[in-house]
């Protein structure tokens, strides 16, 4: 098989947030959908915590947890100690990885595509990515959305490598 491609699924807020302790700051469920059906069949590789954080196995998608802990033991979820061994395990032509922070650095310099959900607000939060570098990725896509119901605008953008 050709090297898989490798997808970043996230959505950070304009000040950079990713997440508040083990939640997100926000609920977008227009997000949730989007999630939901470009995830859907692909095997997810995610860290503890962020498996720890979901409201239970996401049918129809393989769950790959890295972690560090030996003894880790999640219901339902494969568990891989190294990025190598998480990959192996996904085998899949198109692979998830869908956070937290650690995972997205361990697996940046691999990454293909980024599937970015901009939040336009400014939330607290303790959980941060820095902005991706526009000398290494490529905007290809973006659908903009208005705040509504009190929540959030937001744009779904799609990020491609620039070819070396």
């Amino acid at each position: 098989m050709n090297h898989p491609e490798i997808i970043f699924f996230l959505a950070r807020a304009d000040n950079g947030v990713i997440g508040d302790g083990d939640s997100i700051p926000w609920r977008l469920p227009e997000d949730q959908r989007r999630f939901k059906r470009l995830t859907m069949g692909k095997p997810m590789i995610m860290g503890r915590k962020t498996f720890d954080s979901l409201p239970g196995l996401l049918p129809g998608r393989r769950h790959i947890v890295l972690t560090r802990d030996k003894n880790w033991e999640g219901d339902g979820a494969d568990v891989a100690s190294s990025v190598e061994t998480a990959l192996k395990m996904a085998n899949a032509p198109h692979i998830a990885v869908i956070g937290g922070a650690e995972i997205y650095k361990a697996f940046l310099d691999r990454a293909d595509r980024i599937e970015l959900t901009e939040v336009h607000d400014k939330p607290k939060g303790d959980v941060k990515m820095p902005a991706f570098d526009a000398k290494v990725w490529e905007e290809i896509a973006r659908e903009e959305h208005e705040p509504k119901d009190g929540r959030p605008g937001y744009s779904f953008v799609t990020l491609k490598r620039k070819a070396p």
